[in-house]
């Protein structure tokens, strides 16, 4: 198999938040996973876990998106400020019917996104809330001078305002934020991001409007768009900056996904599928944003994917916790390389989710945490972040897998960024070897690779667990053999590489 890169021509840059990340007040992801409150035993940062935080700040966070997905659209912001002995409470009724205190909220959020040093994708409640909320939360956050909620952020202790880079208004109105029908939701989204007001000129707020689930592009994407660019003032490109499409990999089907590690071995293939099925979703997305924004000012948004599967034996079926395993750090080889061979239009991205939840990178356990192998695969892509994609093509890469679930035998992306190529390559076979011949045209005459790494495990179903040393970890990798530009590659069986070369 062949696979040949041409460095000189580039196809698109590779916004660093196609690397982003979602955390949903759902489960432990907020609450025991990143927020234990400052007069926890478990070593903290104003309430913030330490070991949480210093995991996340190993593969640079971008960007991190909250409070939901669902929750976003029952949350009440003013219920999350001041003192915290005041809030209020309230039942999360999309996830576990548990009580939410509200001790984590807009603060103890944007505090996050400054120790992690990434930019804020905050999720406005259109389903129960309203436009006057919303644009009271943007006042809030980013207002200057004398107004009254700049003043009373600046009661609650926060004299600067926050910048915030993203705001969505809404989340999966064709479901639970609403169920809405795409020419409402279209005349909602239109009236209310006009009272997010940018009070940072220099730093304007990019407004997100919601875009479809997996096959809802002609239901949602079409209409949405019609609707919101009729009439629309020349150049305001439907009053949006970023469109948004969620995608997850249910392998066998809703109402029974398979266990994470039990049918990691059976469900293989059917994961992958499904994986890859989401360049499909980005191609019809593509295809409709192109007739109404043909300049390509609009941002492709996957602001939710990856594995999903039954919880795990003995927890809470609404926290959604589940194991990783080697199948999903080829989930996120295989949907990374999709994101960065569409990065002209797709520019952010946020697997679901960070910590305790769904295909999480880091999981806790009461003061123990552990890194999965998405984790790992995360801190991999890193070289990949505002880089330039640049042309690669293969030849002689076969199909491989049951005749319904059939996926190339490798995935790859190639970039360019500080005199540097990355190469990530993803073996996804169950169970062969790959010998690859890699020929790197117009880069440098004479190859070298300074950095290898390697994501694998003995078995396809091994996981990262608590008390245990890490079976799927990131390790050194040095089987190639180089030659001129030239580079003979041998792949491990269920395997993602990155070679980094000067």
């Amino acid at each position: 198999m062949k696979l040949f890169i041409d460095a000189s021509k580039k196809e698109g840059f590779i916004n660093p938040e196609i690397y982003g990340h979602f955390s949903e007040h759902l489960g432990r992801g907020i609450y025991e996973g990143i927020y234990v409150g400052e007069d926890s035993e478990i070593p903290n940062t104003d309430g913030i876990r330490n070991d949480v935080l210093e995991a996340l700040k190993e593969i640079e966070v971008p960007v991190l998106r909250w409070p939901g997905g669902c929750f976003a659209d029952e949350y009440h912001w003013m219920d999350g400020i001041g003192p915290k002995e005041k809030r209020k409470k309230m039942v999360n009724t999309n996830w576990g019917g548990v009580t939410e205190d509200n001790s984590f909220g807009t603060h103890e959020f944007l505090r996050l996104c400054e120790l992690l040093g990434c930019k804020a994708y905050i999720n406005g409640n259109l389903g129960t809330g309203s436009a006057r909320e919303m644009s009271e939360w943007v006042e809030y956050m980013t207002g200057t001078g004398v107004s009254p909620m700049t003043d009373l952020r600046k009661a609650n202790g926060r004299e600067e305002p926050w910048k915030i880079d993203y705001f969505a208004v809404g989340n999966e109105n064709w479901g639970c934020g609403g169920n809405m029908r795409p020419a409402y939701y279209a005349d909602l989204y239109r009236h209310t991001q006009t009272f997010l007001r940018n009070y940072d000129t220099k730093n304007p707020i990019k407004k997100i409007c919601v875009g479809p689930g997996t096959d809802q592009v002609e239901f949602w994407t079409k209409k949405v768009l019609e609707a919101c660019f009729e009439d629309a003032p020349k150049g305001s490109h439907g009053f949006m900056d970023y469109f948004t499409l969620h995608h997850y990999v249910f392998p066998d089907c809703w109402d029974h996904k398979g266990d994470a590690v039990d049918d990691a071995e059976n469900l293989w293939y059917q994961s992958l599928h499904k994986a890859r099925f989401i360049e499909d979703l980005i191609e019809k997305n593509e295809a409709l944003l192109d007739q109404y924004d043909s300049e390509g000012e609009i941002g492709l948004c996957v602001d939710e994917w990856g594995g999903w599967y039954d919880v795990q034996k003995g927890t809470n079926p609404g926290f959604l916790y589940q194991q990783s395993t080697m199948r999903d750090a080829l989930i996120a080889g295989v949907s990374l390389d999709i994101f960065n061979k569409h990065c002209k239009r797709v520019r952010m991205a946020n697997i679901a989710q960070m910590v305790n939840v769904l295909q999480a990178v880091v999981l806790t356990e009461g003061s123990k945490m552990v890194k999965t192998p998405t984790f790992y695969v995360f801190k991999m892509y890193k070289g990949h972040k505002g880089g330039e994609l640049v042309s690669s093509y293969f030849e002689g890469n076969p199909e491989i897998g049951p005749e319904d679930y059939r996926v190339p035998t490798v995935s790859a992306s190639a970039s360019v960024k500080d005199g540097a190529l990355t190469l990530t390559i993803s073996n996804l076979s169950k169970d062969s070897t790959v010998d690859l011949d890699i020929r790197v045209d117009n880069f440098k005459a004479g190859l070298k690779v300074v950095e290898g790494k390697i994501v694998n495990a003995a078995n396809i179903a091994d996981f990262n667990d608590f008390d245990k040393a890490e079976k799927v970890t990131e390790k050194d990798f040095n089987d190639f053999k180089l030659n001129g530009t030239s580079l003979g590659v041998q792949l491990p069986a269920h395997s993602v590489v990155m070679l980094k070369l000067q």
